[in-house]
Order: C-alpha cells, then structure tokens, then sequence
C-alpha cells in the first residue's frame, strides 16, 4: 500500500541486463529520456502517454524501482531524433548514429517481433514516441 497505488508501470526493454542498466541510469540522473515503437502502443491498444503522467519503473524482479513524470512526449519519425535527445537516453550513445542502430536493433529484436506478431519494418519514417522526464522523489510523488 502506499502513494503508488493505481500508479501506471513502465517497464524497459525486457528483464534482464538491459532493463537493470536502463533503472540505473534513471537513479543515476544520466538517463532522462525514453523511446517507445508507436506500433506497440497501438498493438497494446494502449494510448500514447501524454505530459504530467506519472509511471513507476519497474525493476527486473517486477518491482518498481523509481517514480518518474512525463515532461514531454512527442511522436516522431526516427530521423527527426536529434544528437540531444539521443544523449538524455542515458546508454552512453555520442549521438543520433548510435542511438538508431540500438533502437533499430532492439525494435526489430525477436521480443519485440514475438510480440507485434510480425518483425516491424524500422526506418528513418517510422514513428517512435519520444519522451522526457524528470525523477519524481519519494516525498514529492503524493503531490503535496
């Protein structure tokens, strides 16, 4: 019980090594942006995430490891990502070159394919939901 109740989960990647070094880069303060296939959320049927949401991160084991709050969500194609926003990512990319060939790799992975049920096509035309945020600490996250 507590003041995440109700409170919308993210997770990222898959559990695992990736989804531990995205969590870390969170708490760390290096990772303040995300990016998310627009497929996906219209697989899920689930809608775009909007600015002021607030999602609990969860961990590997499922368990939420931080709070954070939408600033900015935009839906983009992948060649309108620039070098800043690939660098807020916080997975050490030096630019928009290597954040691309990650997500292109990660989108066309077999998770993600296991899940659309069809290995999506990734170009600089497909549209991402691209998302900034910012940490919500522990006292501020009942919105006192």
């Amino acid at each position: 019980m507590g003041h995440d109740d109700g409170l919308a989960t993210l997770e990222l990647a898959f559990p695992g090594p990736e989804r531990d070094r995205g969590v870390a880069a969170i708490l760390s303060g290096r990772k303040t942006a995300l990016t998310g296939l627009l497929e996906i959320y219209e697989h899920a049927e689930a809608a775009v995430p909007v600015a002021g949401q607030r999602f609990a991160v969860l961990d590997s084991d499922g368990r939420p490891a931080v709070t954070i709050e939408l600033v900015d969500v935009r839906v983009v194609p992948m060649k309108e990502i620039d070098d800043d926003f690939a660098r807020a990512e916080g997975r050490g990319y030096s630019g928009v070159a290597e954040w691309r060939a990650a997500h292109e790799e990660f989108f066309r992975s077999e998770g993600v394919s296991e899940y659309l049920r069809r290995t999506p096509v990734i170009d600089g035309d497909t549209l991402v939901v691209a998302q900034r945020f910012r940490v919500v600490e522990p006292d501020d996250a009942s919105g006192r």
